[in-house]
Parts: structure tokens; C-alpha cells; sequence
């Protein structure tokens, strides 16, 4: 008598075999967002825990990211295989001959300000000469020195953790903040909006689109594959977060609270909220991970005339496109 397999128990032996070959064959790979654990960066959080790194064959370890750890040091040192900067950071990188190449521009606008109390008496740029200013690590301080370069502002700078307990203590007349983060915690420690001067950078022609995913141009080389599936499950992660808000929230507080980081909720939501903004801004036509040409010698002219840069890199050398073909 000839028996018969039920479907699924078929289905579940035909399985069985590419599976194990499967997680066998995953490449190990690490990633280094430039800052601690945050909404900032749920796409990546979102695309490790949904699976979409390994359904493309990657394992992907997220290492801890900070003013002290930066991602362009560790990226040239081969200590990890991709990593997040500011389109800025990554010229002057570039132009140094740092050989890192972007295989994708994540975030679609600038978000960094500077901010000040009114009752330190700063109301314009002008206001800001002589005063102190606290500053992030080089690769946060490229925008805010060309704002001073613009203005002819001449500054006392401070180094900023990654609290603003010295600006709120009255350490320093004026802060560096990001939109999305800084500038909420200020809010809530109380101080009233309408208390704060603040300077938001691309208000001042300094429209520097700001977080992109980097790797060496040798890593690219070598294995362009595994850039790709690391893009394309990235942009996923994204994908995923903003329409699945309250799972990648609930993903990003399981990070946040492994840091033990000194945040809520309700701020990681708003950054969320914020970081859509962000990367797909309202009318924009940019299709997500894209870095236009155009964009680019915007930033590098820019970079060029403050005098931060001697030459214009290349854009074909700077930037791998990896996102899907339907994407482009």
C-alpha cells in the first residue's frame, strides 16, 4: 500500500536541508552606527531582529557607536566592515585620502542646529562671537565650522558628550544638537521653545544631507555582493520601522535598555517621527538610499569653499549605487 506524505510534512523535509545550508553560509559582518543606541538608527536594529540580514546571508553584528568611538577611525582600521558618517565627514574623509566609498545616502536632509538661550542675549549669528560653544568630535564639527567661517564668528570651543548637562548647567552659551534628539531633551528638561535661539544649519545654506551607510572602497572590491545585501536590508529595516512604528520601537528600546541609556519611549518615538522626516522628507523625489549627483558637488562646493577641502573627489570613485535595479 503506497502511503502519502502529508504537504506540509513535505514541504518541511524539502525545507530542511536549505536551511541548514543557509545559516552554514551566512557571512559574518560588523556595522558601526556613529552614535549610541537610538531611534536615529532603527532601520538596522529592525532589519537584524525581522531577519532581513540573514534572508540575504548576512550575520551582522551591531557594534556600540559614540564621540569616542568614531566610525570613520574604526572604518580605516578594518575594525568594522560598514558604518554610518555625515556626507560631510565622508568628503573631507575622501579628500584626505581616506578611500571610503558611500553605497548609500540614508538620510535626505540636515538635522544638526546649534541652540542657545535667550537669556545668554544671542538672537543672531553675530551674537555668537566670543561666546562658548560646545562642540562633537571632529566628524560633528565640519557644519558648525563652516557656519562660523560664514559669519566670521570667533569661538571658544568646548568638547560635548553625550548629555547637554553643560549647556544646561550654563557651561556654555551654545550647544550643538540634532533635531531629532538634542534639541527634544532640552525641551525636556524643561526649558520652553520659546526660550531657545536656535540655528539650524541648512537655514544658513549649509543643506548637508547627513547619515549614509560607508565601507572602504576595498571592501566594495572585494565582495560588492555583500555591500549590496547589506544596503538592501538596511533600506527594508527602514521600510519596515515606519510602517511597523510600535515594533520598532519596541525593537529600538531593547537596544536602548541593553546600553542602559538614559531615554524613554516617548523620546525614541519622537525621534522616530522625526527620522522619517528626515530620510523620505514631505514632496521630496529622492527614492530612499539614493545620493544624487547634483546633491553631492552642492555639499562638496560648499566643503570646497569654506576652504575645508583643496579638491572635489570624484563622484563615480565616492559613491556605489546598491540599491535594488527597481529602485533606480
Amino acid at each position: 500500500m503506497r502511503r502519502i506524505v502529508p504537504l506540509f510534512l513535505l514541504v518541511l523535509i524539502l525545507m530542511t536541508p536549505f536551511a541548514q545550508v543557509r545559516a552554514g553560509d551566512l557571512q559574518a559582518v560588523t556595522f558601526l552606527p556613529q552614535w549610541a543606541p537610538q531611534s536615529q538608527f532603527a532601520g538596522y536594529y529592525v532589519a537584524r531582529e525581522k531577519g532581513f540580514y540573514r534572508n540575504r546571508g548576512l550575520e551582522v553584528k551591531i557594534l556600540r557607536g559614540g564621540p569616542d568611538f568614531p566610525s570613520s577611525d574604526l572604518l580605516h582600521r578594518g575594525q568594522a566592515d560598514f558604518g554610518t558618517m555625515f556626507l560631510s565627514t565622508a568628503i573631507v574623509k575622501r579628500a584626505m585620502g581616506y578611500t571610503f566609498v558611500n553605497i548609500g545616502q540614508v538620510g535626505q536632509r540636515s538635522a544638526l542646529m546649534l541652540v542657545a538661550k535667550k537669556s545668554s542675549g544671542i538672537k543672531e549669528p553675530q551674537d555668537i562671537n566670543g561666546k562658548k560653544v560646545a562642540l562633537w568630535g571632529e566628524e560633528f564639527q565640519i557644519q558648525p565650522r563652516a557656519f562660523f567661517q560664514q559669519h566670521r564668528l570667533h569661538v571658544q570651543t568646548l568638547p560635548q558628550g553625550t548629555t547637554m548637562n553643560l549647556f544646561l548647567r550654563g557651561g556654555v552659551e551654545v550647544a550643538s544638537a540634532m533635531w531629532y534628539n538634542e534639541y527634544y531633551r532640552i525641551i525636556q528638561a524643561g526649558i520652553d521653545p520659546g526660550e531657545l535661539t536656535t540655528f539650524m544649519l541648512s537655514d544658513y545654506g549649509l543643506k548637508f544631507p547627513e547619515d549614509g551607510i560607508y565601507c572602504l572602497e576595498s571592501t566594495y572590491q572585494k565582495d560588492p555582493g555583500k555591500c549590496v545585501k547589506f544596503v538592501q536590508a538596511s533600506l527594508e529595516g527602514w521600510r519596515y520601522a515606519f510602517s511597523h512604528v510600535d515594533e520598532a520601537l519596541d525593537i529600538v528600546m531593547k537596544y536602548v535598555n541593553a546600553a542602559n541609556l538614559p531615554t524613554n519611549r516617548v523620546h525614541q518615538k519622537w525621534m522616530l517621527e522625526r527620522m522619517r522626516d528626515i530620510i523620505q522628507p514631505p514632496g521630496a523625489e529622492v527614492s530612499l538610499g539614493c545620493l544624487e549627483e547634483e546633491t553631492y558637488h552642492q555639499v562638496a562646493r560648499e566643503l570646497k569653499n569654506f576652504g575645508l577641502i583643496d579638491q572635489i573627489p570624484e563622484f563615480h570613485h565616492f559613491y556605489r549605487d546598491c540599491r535594488s535595479p527597481h529602485e533606480k
